[in-house]
């Protein structure tokens, strides 16, 4: 188990991330005096709540992905792509709490390193069955 640390680490950290966003839409309610249930009437606000969504909408497909990619191909090289999915998400949501046309780099940083992890790790696992062969 030793050899996923780094993985396990780096999931922890993007759920810190997650965290955190989730505590930022808080405290942009409390700066902006909308309090839940309400989920409009200030641009700030309205952007906080899409950046910690569009967050959540990506963990289930980055998570297990980086976590396949690890087990059927490297952990080291997977926790790194998880650093730079990590990367990628706090450049999308410093964009786009910013300007929302400002959001485009960090999401192809983070959508393309999700890509990396789900295609290798999907494909070396439908390629280890097919062929009979051990990770």
């Amino acid at each position: 188990m030793q050899a996923y640390a780094w993985v396990a680490l780096v999931t922890l950290a993007a759920l810190v991330v997650y965290l955190g966003l989730g505590i930022n839409v808080g405290r942009t309610r409390y700066k902006c005096g909308i309090m839940a249930p309400a989920m409009i009437g200030d641009d700030r606000l309205e952007r906080a709540i899409r950046v910690h969504y569009n967050t959540l909408e990506w963990l289930p497909v980055f998570l297990p992905a980086m976590w396949l990619f690890a087990i059927y191909w490297s952990p080291l090289v997977a926790a790194g792509l998880g650093v730079i999915w990590i990367v990628g998400r706090l450049i999308y949501a410093a964009g786009y709490l910013t300007a929302p046309q400002k959001r485009a780099p960090g999401f192809l940083i983070q959508a393309l390193a999700t890509m990396i992890l789900l295609l290798c790790g999907v494909g070396r696992l439908i390629w280890l069955l097919a062929t009979g062969a051990t990770a």
